[in-house]
């Protein structure tokens, strides 16, 4: 469990960043050098790594470095465990909020039939 929490933190942490989902996207595409992907963000080539190094802990990015050149390319890890915590929580929340919309709709209900008894 807690391995699978920390995992889950990795990622979410790593998303929780525009310039990181950016850098994916980007990977989506073809693989990049940092150089390349700092230049595409205007961001230095430290800030860059910085960003490249989270994403790489989470297991969202490899690098293979060659020379003198670090390439990136998106990692093998998939997000099934991601998919299925959100999936399992968003089972939970429509519940809740179908819940709630029974209960407006009886409270409205309610609040009709006793306007309408209130009038006679």
């Amino acid at each position: 469990m807690v391995h699978y929490q920390a995992r889950l933190d990795a990622t979410f942490a790593a998303l929780s960043d525009v310039t990181r989902r950016g850098v994916l996207e980007q990977l989506g595409r073809s693989d990049c050098s940092i150089t390349d992907l700092a230049l595409r963000f205007d961001m230095t080539l430290t800030g860059m790594k910085k960003h490249v190094t989270i994403l790489e802990e989470a297991g969202l990015v490899t690098t293979e470095k060659l020379g003198r050149v670090r390439t990136c390319k998106l990692g093998h890890r998939r997000l099934e465990e991601e998919a299925a915590w959100i999936d399992q929580h968003r089972q939970l929340w429509n519940a809740r909020f179908d819940a709630l919309d029974q209960l407006v709709e009886h409270m409205k209900s309610k609040e009709k039939a006793n306007a309408t008894s209130n009038r006679k």
